[in-house]
Order: C-alpha cells, then structure tokens, then sequence
C-alpha cells in the first residue's frame, strides 16, 4: 500500500518505560481467526485498571469530501482510570471537553461548530482499533484468516463478515460488510484496516505500558487515492490520579447521570458499531444529464457519516467523500429519514455512528 500524506511527526523523548519500539519476538500465528484476535487484543486493552494514569496530545488533519486538506486540530486525553478519563478537542472553530466520572457521569462543555465523524472517534481510532471481544462472539460475524504479502513484510489478516437477517431470512454478505484487520507477524501490532471503504494505517509503533500505540495513523478510501483523516501523536506523558484536568470544570454540563457504558467490559465504542450498521444503499438518483453522460469516468459511490438512531432511523452528519456536490446533495436526500433496524448493546437498542455507503446506479 502506497504511504499517504499525513502529519509530520513531532519526535519527543519519552519518560523511561512509557513508550518503546515494538518488540520484534515473533509468536506462532493462531490457526483460528478468533485466536487472532484473540493474541492482539491484550496489547490493545487501555481499560486495564492496573495501567498507570497517563496523558496524551495529538494533532489531526480534516479532509474535505474531494481530499483536499482543510483544517487542523488537537486533541489530547487523560486517564486517570476505567471511568474515570477526559478527552478535549480544539480547532479553529469548535471546542469540545467531554469528562467521565467514578460514578458514571458524563460532562460536557463545547463551543463553536460540531465535530466531524473522525474527529469524534479519535478515542476508537487511537486506543481501541479491534472490535469488541462481545461482538466477535455474537454469532453474528463470518469470521475468516490468511497471511498476505504487503511490500516487504508479511501481515496475518483476519476478517470479519457481519450476517445480517431481514425479515427473518439470512441476508448475503457484501464486501462493504466486511472488515480486515492486518496484524505484523513479527510482533501482533496492527498495522492495517479496512471497513467498506475505508482503510488505515497505523505507522510509528511504540508500546506504553505493555500496550501498542500507533503515532501515526492515516485513513483513506480503501484504493489509497483519497486522504479522509490523518492524526499524529506529539506527546505521551505520566500523569497522578489526582490531576486537576480530571475534574469537570463548574460551567460543565451533566449530559448523562449513569451510563452503562461505564461498565467494565465497555472497551471506549459500541460493540455494535462497525459491521451491523456499515451498509450499502443503491438507489436512481435525479442526476443532471451532463454527469449521467460521465458517469464512466466518474466514482458511483458516496461515502456518508450518518448517526442510526434507536428507532432505526438515519440522520446525515458529514459527506466524508464523493465525486461532486450534485451526488452529495443526492445522496443526503436519500439517507435522511431512512429507517434500518437498530443497533442493540447486550440486547439493548443504541444510537451508533457509522459510515453509510450510498451508491449510484444510472440506467443503461
């Protein structure tokens, strides 16, 4: 895979422990896909209780649905544990501190605009790149291995294939349901996903605390033409339990009292988000005759950042990528209102995000 354009990275000098390379001790590959999954997870795992308070400082580039490169922002995190962490974003024209407390509290202050749909997930991409270990054992997945060459190194790849039912009747799976996770032999550190279409790269490894970090990670569409969002980590510090940053400031706003979210095999992002709702939809748009007559050399699909609600329906958040403003209006025409079966957590009904994508299917 070709190396996309991203942030530079700020080199800093890492208090003794807190950040190494990866190691390079090889382990037998697992035969099972799940045991895949399975050898990653715990280097993955930021909910430990017995990992240390710690804080980190990032900065990301935005994209505009073209992959031109607009703005830059911060975003920095401190854990202190479990429940209790904080996260902040800035940028040029949002601001956003959101902080979990010991008794399940979430609190909120924001200005300016809202956030785009990465920039929300900065925490997912960052520190919690595997599906959740409930949602691997749901029953609901086909999940699948294999080794690949990519450049000089060997990747074991494990898939997974969400299995829908509509009406009662197993529906066929797609590729745009599927998700890949690409893990270096040498060492089980993630180093490349892809969902629908959508992929990343994790690049610049270190382990904090027995856990892998990626420094660098870039997203694109899933050829490697498109930049969508890139993030580079600047600074990776200790930090005490007790940090004043921890604490909600007096002009927060109590968004949630008790969040079973705060429960201890949450891991930071919805089991269900990801496969069961990462969905294709065809459609006949209204298209001005000029672009129908293009539409050879012109890209059908349209990829949107929608929220499912509870009750199953679609509302359109962000335009992550498209060929032009006539099939975004269009695509955003057909999503809103659009109604899907929702998304349960432990049999509960949730709001997920998810990248939702739209394409176009011209007469002949």
């Amino acid at each position: 895979m070709r190396t996309l354009s991203f942030l530079a990275l700020f080199l800093i000098a890492l208090p003794q422990g807190m950040g190494q390379t990866a190691d390079n001790s090889k382990p037998s590959l697992p035969k099972d896909p799940r045991e895949v999954f399975a050898a990653a997870a715990p280097l993955y795992d930021f909910t430990d209780p017995a990992l240390k308070p710690w804080h980190l400082k990032a900065t990301y580039q935005l994209y505009d649905e073209k992959g031109g490169a607009t703005e830059q922002g911060a975003w920095e995190y401190w854990w202190a544990s479990p429940k209790v962490h904080r996260s902040s974003w800035t940028r040029a024209d949002a601001t956003r501190t959101e902080w979990r407390t010991a008794d399940g509290a979430l609190y909120r202050k924001e200005s300016g605009g809202p956030l785009r749909f990465f920039e929300r997930n900065l925490e997912s991409i960052l520190l919690h790149p595997l599906p959740a270990r409930s949602f691997l054992d749901s029953g609901m997945l086909k999940l699948d291995s294999k080794l690949i060459s990519e450049g000089q190194k060997n990747l074991a790849c494990a898939s997974a294939t969400f299995e829908s039912e509509y009406d009662g009747k197993q529906q066929l799976p797609s590729s745009n349901t599927t998700e890949r996770y690409c893990f270096d032999l040498s060492t089980m550190a993630l180093r490349t996903t892809y969902s629908g279409l959508i992929a990343a790269e994790f690049d610049h490894v270190v382990k904090i605390q027995g856990r892998y970090l990626a420094r660098q990670v870039a997203i694109s569409d899933a050829a490697g033409k498109q930049s969508l969002f890139s993030v580079s980590v600047e600074t990776i510090e200790w930090i005490d339990s007790s940090d004043a940053m921890l604490s909600p400031l007096t002009d927060a706003v109590l968004v949630r009292a008790m969040d079973r979210r705060s429960s201890p095999d949450w891991t930071g992002r919805s089991d269900a988000k990801g496969f069961s709702v990462n969905t294709t939809v065809f459609f006949k748009p209204l298209i001005a005759k000029q672009e129908k007559g293009q539409k050879e050399n012109v890209p059908d699909t349209v990829l949107v950042a929608s929220v499912v609600g509870t009750d199953g329906r679609v509302r359109v958040l962000d335009v992550l990528a498209s060929p032009s403003p006539l099939r975004s209006q269009s695509a955003v025409n057909a999503l809103n209102g659009w109604q899907l079966k929702p998304c349960l957590l432990h049999g509960v009904a949730v709001e997920v995000e998810t990248v939702i994508n739209v394409v176009f299917v011209f007469d002949q």
